[in-house]
């Protein structure tokens, strides 16, 4: 079948932050012909490239979502009414009910809040609605500002197919004057109202930013109408493709998601306005809310983000856990010789930023030197972005405040118990080498969503102590042990118990690489998408025409057998199949074949045959 994938700074770019699941399961399914539309999230990605690209993939096209789009198109005045009618109509969706809705009743560790009022977090229970309303009621104002927000985000990309284009009308006074108006309409939310106009003017720019999937031409029968499915790889402005191709093409969508869109905006942004957070989180639900209700399968990557997606309205039904497929070769080495590391360290490896807690890590250390004076920790990773590395030096200041060099006598060299390093050099040349370094690996963030960094641990056969985040309990299950987040003593306490007891630190770490190899291989995640592509597309109307001879459309004309697995659609393939006598019969029947055809006239009965 011909898949198409949607991604939004990831694959096929060498720099994707999402890349290497996309590029594994496009050369897992060689069996597949795939077509990318990748939006790029900065001029880094386009200037470092792509990565190699497998045969199957047959054609790649890509937006940039980073520059400023001039399209130059002067639009009439019947468009400019449509284009102020729609965006009205998406602004009021955005201002009115609850910040956030129709994500009320998100998970209560979001901690973000959306307006000044002190007692007000995202989200209530299940009760009353508001104003007192009842949840009945509430529920029903629901669904229809969620209409009222498809029928104008659809509006608007009508109007771009229409008119060539939107991004000049997106950052155009009418639309900073909808927003305004919609903020100061009644019913609207008091965090909408207090927006000011550089709020009103940041929020159009990134609505601008969201919505230009709407101004592409990749909309037509030949480019993403011709796709038997598409596969977004995350939610948010990447599914946005898929939502458009369901709709002007009836193309069935795949959402998968390993970190939800909507918790990563409110985790990045705790420093704009009020009104900026409402805005956009109310922005970021309703588009979840709608991807989701038009999705045929949506697919988390654990419990936690499907957590989170029920929450946002997904329909369990439509619901399928698919883990991560991680590649286990480069870590067999390591899981099959654990009695290798030393005994007594303790190792960290990951990206270096203040989520992953590294100052709480650093004072449990400090309790487990005093019950452990031979223990050792090993600090691996690089800094992310200026942030990172400002709190890397945060962290290098304080262990020298805590642990200062220390001598084994007089007359030698001291040396600090905790290392800084980077995976490259030639201690430690990959993260097998990281892990193997360690008899115990430890993660103390304070967020976190699927632990790829603890599996990776896990391929090594090495036991672990983690914080209780994200699906950190998910993913290594019984093997490991979990402690509560930014509680250094309750994670030093299980260092000490695991340091002292080598059996019990054995029977984990061989658990837990049997646990790993069971659940999060490469192959597994591969065999999970092909069964559901299989799934949704046994589930789908063709959509291929066959006419007979008056014109009219043929019943029963394209069989179920055009849908089975293939190399149908490799063009020699197809010549193949038309080809004439001496040639090859390799490629698809007559009836396989893309596009409307038409039937063949009945074969005249024989003379004198029975009729």
């Amino acid at each position: 079948m011909r898949i198409g994938l949607l991604t939004e700074g990831g694959y096929p770019y060498v720099s994707g932050e999402a890349g290497l699941w996309c590029e594994r399961l496009v050369r897992g399914l060689e069996q597949h012909e795939f077509d990318v539309y990748a939006l790029s999230r900065s001029e880094r990605e386009e200037v470092e490239g792509w990565v190699p690209l497998p045969p199957q993939v047959g054609r790649v096209r890509t937006a940039p979502l980073w520059e400023t789009v001039d399209d130059g198109i002067v639009h009439g005045r019947r468009a400019r009414r449509r284009f102020a009618e729609s965006y009205g109509e998406l602004a009021m969706a955005l201002c009115t009910g609850a910040p956030g809705d129709p994500s009320a009743g998100l998970p209560g560790d979001l901690g973000v809040r959306l307006s000044g009022d002190p007692g007000a977090r995202l989200g209530g229970g299940r009760g009353d609605g508001p104003g007192g309303e009842s949840a009945e009621a509430s529920e029903d104002r629901s669904a229809l500002e969620a209409d009222r927000f498809a029928s104008a985000l659809y509006g608007l990309a009508e109007l771009a197919r229409d008119e060539g284009g939107l991004p000049a009308a997106l950052r155009s006074e009418t639309a900073v004057r909808a927003l305004e108006r919609a903020c100061r309409a009644p019913g609207a939310h008091r965090s909408a109202r207090g927006a000011r106009v550089p709020d009103l003017l940041t929020v159009a720019a990134r609505l601008e930013r969201a919505l230009r999937p709407l101004s592409l031409d990749w909309y037509e029968d030949d480019d993403l109408g011709s796709v038997d499915l598409c596969h977004a790889a995350s939610g948010g402005t990447a599914a946005l493709p898929g939502l458009l191709a369901r709709h002007f093409c009836d193309v069935p969508l795949l959402v998968t998601e390993y970190g939800v869109r909507l918790r990563t905006h409110y985790l990045t942004e705790p420093d704009s306005s009020p009104a900026i957070r409402a805005l956009l989180a109310a922005f970021h639900g309703r588009l979840a809310a709608e991807t989701y209700r038009r999705a045929a399968v949506i697919t988390p990557g654990n419990t936690h983000a499907r957590r989170w997606q029920e929450r946002c309205g997904a329909d369990r039904a439509k619901l399928r856990t698919v883990h991560p497929g991680m590649d286990a070769t480069p870590f067999a080495e390591a899981g099959e010789f654990p009695e290798c590391a030393d005994p007594q360290t303790l190792v960290w490896v990951g990206r270096v930023e203040p989520a992953k807690d590294l100052v709480s890590l650093l004072h449990a250390f400090a309790e487990i030197r005093r019950a452990e004076t031979a223990a050792r920790l090993r600090i691996v990773g690089t800094p992310s972005g200026p942030e990172g590395a400002a709190y890397l030096a945060h962290c290098k200041g304080l262990a020298a405040q805590l642990f200062p060099d220390e001598a084994d006598g007089p007359h030698a060299v001291g040396r600090n118990p905790v290392s800084f390093e980077e995976i490259g050099g030639p201690e430690l040349p990959s993260r097998a080498d990281a892990y193997a370094a360690g008899a115990l690996v430890v993660l103390s963030s304070v967020v976190e969503g699927f632990p790829s960094g603890l599996v990776e641990a896990m391929f090594c056969g090495r036991a672990t102590v983690s914080t209780d985040v994200g699906a950190v309990v998910e993913a290594i299950g019984g093997t490991g042990l979990v402690v509560p987040p930014r509680n250094p003593r309750a994670l030093a306490e299980a260092c000490v118990a695991l340091l002292r007891d080598p059996e019990r630190r054995e029977r984990l770490g061989a658990a837990a690489r049997a646990r790993a190899l069971e659940l999060f291989t490469v192959e597994q995640n591969v065999a999970a998408f092909h069964g559901i592509y299989l799934e949704i597309l046994s589930r789908t109307p063709v959509r291929r025409v066959v006419l007979d001879d008056t014109g009219e459309p043929l019943p029963f004309g394209v069989p179920a057998e055009a849908h089975v697995p293939g190399r149908w659609s490799d063009p020699v393939a197809r010549v193949a199949a038309r080809g004439g006598a001496g040639e090859p019969h390799n490629g698809p029947p007559g009836w396989a074949t893309d596009g409307p055809v038409r039937a063949t006239a009945p074969v005249p009965a024989p003379e004198g045959a029975a009729r």
